[in-house]
């Protein structure tokens, strides 16, 4: 993923009208602001995430030959079990 590319400012009615075309600019390193009447409301960013894929990891392991035993699952297990440890975020009701 690339660092951060800038930012940019939308409408509600902007980021309604792309919100797919926004979403992948964010994945790109794209920020965006969402204003509602020309004030800050929400930033949309990309995370900051640490390690590698699993993905990528069993690849490299492929490439160099590596002597460990991978069965065809152990890519999906890694990642099931990573999903369960991410917990849905559940903002207090004020």
């Amino acid at each position: 993923m690339m660092g951060c590319m800038g930012t940019v400012r939308v409408t509600e009615a902007e980021l309604a009208s792309d919100l797919h075309g926004l979403l992948t600019r964010v994945q790109q390193g794209l920020e965006v602001v969402i204003e509602q009447d020309h004030r800050p409301m929400a930033i949309l960013r990309p995370l900051n995430r640490s390690g590698r894929l699993v993905s990528e990891i069993l690849r490299e392991a492929r490439q160099r030959n590596s002597t460990v035993t991978l069965d065809e699952d152990f890519g999906k297990d890694m990642e099931a079990i990573i999903a369960s440890q991410q917990q849905p975020w559940n903002p207090p009701s004020w």
